[in-house]
């Protein structure tokens, strides 16, 4: 066989389904050796979609989703999707072809040195410089996109070398055993929960990322110790659990709402920095924190850890909650109060454009709570963060980590294949679906029934709300949209435009019972946005 055709049988050994990518010239060696291999190519219309795909395939099934690229424009124009699955610790293999090796130690057609591009925003970022390497090095990516931290890797795949001789194998596929936490730092951590006036938990997305939910759910329940989540661990937690706060991560006084503010003791489990600056939750910089992770702790000021119990998270909870003294069952803060409050505020508003809280009213309810939305980022994944109630982990995905717009409708696609028994709903902006609007093609070409949502406010709404917090007034955030129902229905999909607030709710019902692609359009009121900043204090959200 040729290097190319064994870069295809290595990947097979990964049991990789999909490859989601665009074809080029130096890269033709793989697409024919795809020709005779079950792995499904997905063909797109932007490599920012294909790598936002394998991005949220990743996420979804815990194995390492795929993409792949032509050199140069091809390659860098994946950057964005691979720099998200890597800070958002999604588990990505990203594959881009090469010019011949003879022309890469001069200045030559379409040759960058993809190897150092992509070796800042990766975990392993690797060149395949000879035929009898390719075995190791996709294992090795594999390998490291799949262990924690999760993220992402690359291969840069020179055309020449693609179609050499080699008689090879792929290597075994082993994953690495999570170690157990240490008897030493679990008895700590249960001794300082134990001896705690007010308790305190944070989680973040490694807990689902490690399917530590249940664990995490019996741990808060048996010591009576209220939790709260970041965005992206929406569903960590069921919020009708009776010890579940909420997200947090909005606004400043989410610190105070919470009860940050109160406890002596704060337990961070399955968290990442990106997620949640510690200085906006922990700026006093004096209380307890006990770092519950597969990873040792990074180093921050507002981050200085009592205690870090490293090593499996489902048998680390298990263990601590054996060996801590349950609390007296605690009152609940307002913050699970406030959301209940905003959740219920607009839930029969008629007005129209359509307040942000009855639009999530009207979706959460013409969903299942195991159906799935991916957010765009804007404005409306602030809401969505807050108020969107999930019973589930990985039922309402949000990036917020690297946080980057346009990953909505391709995650959509993504999610679809993975979960082809789950309604998936994108959720975007006017502004993140033009982003990658093109891939409705894809979608329909897939024959993928999924709904896109789309929050129409004619600008950069989460922009405008910051300028007008700070400043009073705008700078160039306007713009002018097409005909969303008349765009999509160019495509072949099915366009819904919302005239009256009453509509939305059939609309979504009926886009849900569709059997293609539905794209709605949906006018939104986001002057409700300076009304919650004025009522929850300063916006502190990272974009």
């Amino acid at each position: 066989m040729n290097a190319a055709e064994l870069l295809v049988k290595c990947l097979e050994n990964e049991k990789t389904e999909y490859i989601f990518g665009i074809p080029g010239e130096e890269n033709l060696a793989v697409m024919d050796a795809l020709l005779g291999s079950p792995i499904r190519f997905v063909t797109t219309r932007h490599e920012q979609g294909a790598a936002f795909m394998a991005d949220l395939y990743g996420r979804m099934t815990s194995r390492a989703g795929v993409c792949l690229a032509t050199l140069g424009p091809g390659a860098t124009n994946l950057v964005t999707g691979v720099a998200d699955a890597n800070m958002d610790h999604a588990p990505l293999v990203a594959i881009a072809g090469q010019a011949d090796t003879h022309r890469l130690h001069k200045e030559s057609h379409q040759v960058l040195d993809l190897e150092e591009l992509f070796r800042p925003i990766t975990k392993y970022s690797s060149r395949l410089l000879a035929p009898d390497i390719v075995p190791e090095v996709v294992r090795k990516s594999f390998k490291l996109a799949q262990t924690e931290k999760t993220g992402a890797c690359f291969m840069e795949f020179p055309e020449n070398i693609a179609d050499m001789t080699i008689d090879m194998e792929p290597l075994p596929v082993r994953q690495p055993t999570p170690p157990e936490p240490a008897e030493v730092s679990v008895r700590r951590a249960a001794e300082l929960i134990s001896q705690a006036r007010r308790p305190i938990m944070l989680a973040g997305n490694g807990v689902i990322r490690n399917n530590a939910t249940e664990q995490l759910a019996n741990f808060a329940e048996k010591l009576n110790i209220p939790i709260t989540n970041t965005f992206m661990a929406k569903g960590a937690l069921p919020f009708r659990h009776p010890m579940a706060l909420g997200s947090v991560g909005l606004q400043s006084r989410d610190y105070v709402n919470c009860g940050f503010d109160e406890a002596d003791v704060i337990i961070c489990v399955g968290y990442d920095l990106v997620e949640y600056h510690p200085r906006l939750w922990h700026p006093t910089r004096d209380r307890t924190i006990i770092h519950i992770d597969m990873s040792p702790a990074e180093v921050d000021a507002c981050y200085s850890i009592e205690i870090g119990v490293v090593g499996d998270l489902k048998h680390s909870l298990e263990r601590i909650g054996e060996l801590a003294t349950p609390h007296q069952r605690q009152h609940l803060h307002p913050l699970r109060d406030a959301l209940i409050e905003d959740m219920n505020q607009h839930r029969d508003d008629q007005e129209c454009p359509i307040k942000p809280q009855k639009i999530i009213w009207d979706l959460r309810t013409a969903l299942d709570l195991e159906d799935v939305v991916i957010c765009d980022v804007g404005a409306h994944k602030m809401w969505m963060a807050r108020m969107f109630r999930c019973e589930h982990p990985n039922t309402c995905i949000i990036s917020n980590g690297f946080a980057s717009m346009g990953i909505s409708l391709p995650g959509a696609i993504a999610t679809r294949l993975a979960m082809p028994h789950r309604k998936v709903v994108a959720v975007t902006g006017d502004a993140g679906f033009m982003m990658n609007s093109q891939e409705i093609e894809t979608a329909l070409r897939l024959n993928l029934a999924l709904v896109v949502l789309i929050w129409n406010d004619g600008g950069y709404g989460l922009i405008e709300w910051k300028q007008r917090a700070i400043y009073g007034r705008t700078s160039h955030v306007t713009f002018n949209n097409p005909d969303f129902v008349k765009y999509s229905e160019s495509f072949g999909a099915k366009g819904y435009r919302v005239h009256e607030a009453s509509e939305l709710l059939p609309i979504l019902k009926t886009a849900l019972a569709d059997n293609t692609l539905s794209v709605i359009d949906c006018p939104v009121d986001y002057s409700e946005n300076l009304k919650l900043t004025e009522r929850l204090g300063e916006m502190v959200f990272q974009l």
